[in-house]
């Protein structure tokens, strides 16, 4: 059984390719699972002054869930489409995130963490906010922000949790202890959640060249069996899937012989086989 549960499509303005696309694309690389998972409007800024091209305006958030669950049903006996969203953690914003959350009946919610205040730590053209940082202060405000994204109860797992090591950014060899700290106080706080967290390929394409989360977390992860699930994050139909096979080749070599996959907001796991890598 092939999964994929974290994908972006063109409403969100920063991807390609229509739902429709992407659901014919996973039929056609043989997906059991597609999850469809764009990103939930921005709340904490304006849309119109803020860097274009972030995430689908709030107009729109009704239209996705409609075409996708519209698609489900479509599509039900050649593929399983499972509706989800992105749905971006912002401190001090919970109550408006908590009523998207409960606004729709998504089978998953997927908690992110991009922002630091109005800084999206994932976006290439915000990259100059790291001149003059401490990285080492920067990770704790980020791990911070997810410990607090696992303790609100609105998802149903974590996705890209290191992805603040996306551009490169890594604290000071000798800070590496503290660093491992602040991984494992946030796993903990995924752990009494009772909440998964995601391998997300995505990052192979990145200038990290390193999955999220590192291996590192991901073994830490392991040893707390905390559930996992895979996503290729990917912004385009032809891009679905990319990296998973080596997603599951290091989850299988590393022990995890399950995967979680969601509907109507539940949890069931299922064999991760070694032929399926």
């Amino acid at each position: 059984m092939l999964i994929d549960y974290h994908t972006h499509h063109e409403r969100c303005g920063h991807a390609v390719g229509t739902l429709e696309e992407y659901v014919r694309r996973g039929i056609e690389i043989g997906l059991s699972q597609l999850g469809v998972s764009d990103h939930m409007p921005l709340l904490h800024v304006d849309p119109a002054t803020y860097y274009p091209e972030m995430a689908m305006p709030m107009e729109e958030l009704p239209r996705y869930v409609e075409e996708a669950f519209r698609l489900k049903e479509k599509y039900r006996g050649q593929i399983d489409v499972r509706v989800g969203l992105e749905g971006d953690y912002i401190e001090g914003w919970e109550a408006r995130i908590e009523e998207i959350v409960k606004a729709y009946p998504w089978d998953y919610v997927i908690g992110s963490v991009h922002f630091l205040g109005e800084w999206d730590v994932s976006d290439f053209r915000q990259v100059h906010h790291w001149e003059g940082q401490d990285v080492f202060s920067v990770y704790e405000r980020y791990y911070d922000a997810v410990t607090k994204a696992a303790q609100t109860g609105f998802y149903d797992f974590l996705g890209h949790l290191d992805v603040i090591k996306r551009f490169g950014n890594k604290p000071e060899p000798e800070r590496e202890q503290e660093t491992i700290q602040l991984e494992r106080k946030t796993l903990a706080a995924v752990k009494k959640a009772g909440i998964a967290m995601e391998l997300n390929a995505s990052g192979l394409s990145k200038p990290c060249a390193e999955m999220f989360p590192s291996e590192r977390i991901l073994q830490a992860a392991i040893e707390m069996e905390i559930p996992l699930t895979v996503g290729s994050d990917a912004h385009d139909p032809h891009k679905l899937s990319e990296y998973l096979d080596q997603a599951r080749t290091l989850l299988y070599s590393l022990g995890v012989r399950e995967l979680a996959t969601f509907e109507g907001r539940r949890r069931t796991m299922i064999p991760l086989e070694e032929r399926s890598r």
